[in-house]
């Protein structure tokens, strides 16, 4: 076969599906009419909100969908075989061997209790394509393709010892091992650091090049679409509503849907949320020359591990500061310490010019109430037994503010200020979407007035609308409440919308810090210019054919730009 004649061969193709899901209210339309192809050698993406249907299709493209999921028409056809009424010994020849699959969180798909290498070799075991000596030593070459480093030592390591980055290759070696024809990759890459992101996603794209494997990537982040992408699919409540290429769908976009995800998406983003230079502000939080040092295990050679090494900067009132970089950088221990949740090894935290690194007692819980977190996963961060109400209000009673009168009365202006309906309540965290729910952990932050806020990640488990939801809320509440915000973040697209100033942090050192807007337009460290040409969205050019480039690194020239949209949904729980 030539390669004209491979890149021509249908992998894939799905007509008209439609899958549905039990509820206790009956059956809910998940995909409607869906149809999509994928042909060998191509890369085709899959975008939209959170409840667009994204997932769905694609777990129905392997069959496996949830149990109260049900395929209520259309055809899924795998190089011949009808996915959609396989049996199981069909479908067990096509998962693995025809079809690959890389799930989103590594986290609970690899199994805790089992080495990575026995993993990988697994596959190869089930399908027969290998007995167990020469499995082992295809699992150690699978996974040295996927780009681990040492892939013998990693093969003998349990999940757990791995970084996020390293699991995720880990399961791409999975998906890849048996060099299967189709790949399917439900975001791969959506929790992980920008150069990470790109790492994993060169591999993907170097490893399918060479065996001309077709992929169907599934993606919320439209610059991933854009820079890896042949074809880009996008869907909307379980419909396809534009499909094309990159070119099309994001250079010149008929749906207004598509055009709302264009504005939303931080990575094609090109407003600033905040704006201007006000008057000088005294330093609401300072850390200066902190060090942490944490022992390391006399079973590997004893010694210490230094996570944060003199770092020193200072977050002036009302003023929002980013920490910015890899997994590992030190910026969330760093927070951490700001936060007095953990001692430094030295160095000082100071709240309005006062030392509170040694303080302890009844001084520290004070502390507490001026400084609140929000962090990461909503999903993690909420009690699933409590009600919104009570969620809110804890802080308040934890502190003892007022009486259940007073409390019931805080939480209903809060949810109002969070621009969440009052019904909400009344309802627990699992009865909220993504955004709503982080709309919650944001009023209970509130709750007790504090000066400070720390913001871990608040926005990377969140699909780009809702994301830049949130953003603006917070934003908007920093101008009414003059709150201060130090936000962390390996997402530097999301802290050029945000923040004021910058620190960028590596192997736990300050490398590069000042004004925004200035370090953007003009690093002075290399890994600051790393991080910023791994931001996405760099190979598609959006809008006006001339238009005046972003002098930001990797900025898409032209891109929509301005105020989410006002009618983008904000649905949790992908369908």
């Amino acid at each position: 076969m030539t390669a004209t004649d491979q890149r021509s061969e249908r992998l894939l193709t799905v007509e008209d599906l439609a899958v549905s899901y039990r509820t206790r209210h009956g059956a809910v339309a998940a995909v409607r009419d869906v149809s999509l192809h994928v042909d060998a050698g191509e890369t085709v993406a899959l975008v939209g909100e959170s409840g667009s249907g994204k997932s769905t299709t694609a777990a129905a493209v392997v069959r496996l969908l949830a149990p109260a999921a049900r395929i209520e028409g259309g055809r899924i056809d795998v190089l011949g075989h009808d996915v959609a009424h396989a049996s199981p010994r069909t479908l067990q020849q096509v998962r693995g061997l025809l079809v690959g699959l890389v799930p989103q969180d590594p986290t609970v798909s690899l199994n805790p209790v089992k080495r990575v290498g026995e993993q990988v070799a697994e596959v190869l075991r089930i399908h027969g394509l290998a007995d167990r000596r020469v499995a082992g030593i295809e699992a150690v070459e699978a996974l040295r393709r996927a780009g681990l480093p040492q892939p013998e030592v990693r093969a003998r390591q349990y999940p757990h010892e791995l970084s996020g980055g390293m699991r995720q290759r880990v399961l791409i070696a999975i998906a890849l091992v048996a060099r299967p024809r189709l790949l399917v990759a439900d975001e791969p890459t959506s929790a992980l650091d920008v150069t990470v992101q790109r790492q994993i996603l060169d591999h993907v794209e170097e490893l399918t090049s060479e065996t001309g494997t077709g992929v169907l990537l599934i993606t919320h982040d439209l610059g991933v679409a854009a820079d890896r992408a042949d074809r880009i699919v996008v869907m909307s409540r379980g419909r396809v509503v534009e499909s094309g290429t990159p070119d099309e769908v994001l250079g010149d976009p008929r749906e207004e849907y598509t055009k709302a995800l264009l504005a939303a998406a931080p990575s094609l983003r090109g407003a600033r949320l905040v704006h201007g230079a006000p008057a000088p502000a005294p330093p609401a939080l300072e850390v200066r020359g902190l060090v942490k040092d944490y022992p390391l295990p006399r079973s590997g050679g004893g010694g210490t591990l230094r996570a944060v090494d003199d770092v020193s900067f200072a977050v002036p009132r009302g003023r929002t500061l980013a920490l910015v970089g890899e997994s590992g950088s030190g910026k969330s221990t760093t927070a951490r310490l700001a936060l007095r949740l953990t001692d430094p090894t030295s160095g000082s935290v100071l709240l309005d010019g006062v030392d509170v690194s040694a303080t302890r007692g009844s001084a520290l819980r004070a502390l507490r109430r001026r400084v609140q977190v929000v962090y990461q996963n909503p999903y993690a961060s909420l009690d699933p037994r409590w009600s919104v109400q009570r969620i809110v209000t804890e802080p308040l009673r934890a502190f003892r503010v007022g009486g259940r009168r007073e409390q019931a009365t805080r939480a209903a202006e809060l949810v109002d200020l969070v621009a969440l309906p009052a019904s909400v309540l009344q309802r627990r965290p699992a009865e909220l979407s993504g955004g709503q729910r982080q709309r919650v952990a944001i009023a209970r932050a509130l709750s007790v007035r504090p000066e400070i806020v720390v913001l871990d990640e608040p926005v990377s488990a969140l699909d780009v609308s809702v994301q830049a939801q949130i953003l603006d809320l917070l934003t908007a509440l920093q101008r009414e409440l003059g709150v201060t915000y130090l936000f962390i973040s390996h997402d530097l697209a999301v802290v050029r919308q945000v923040a004021h100033e910058v620190v960028v942090l590596r192997d736990g050192r300050v490398v590069e810090t000042g004004d925004v807007e200035h370090v953007f337009a003009s690093p002075q460290h290399p890994y600051t210019r790393e991080l910023l040409a791994a931001i996405p969205g760099a190979r598609v050019r959006v809008g006006a054919p001339d238009a005046a480039p972003d002098s930001v690194p990797g900025a898409v020239p032209g891109a929509v730009s301005g105020a989410t949209p006002s009618e983008a949904p904000d649905e949790g729980g992908e369908r």
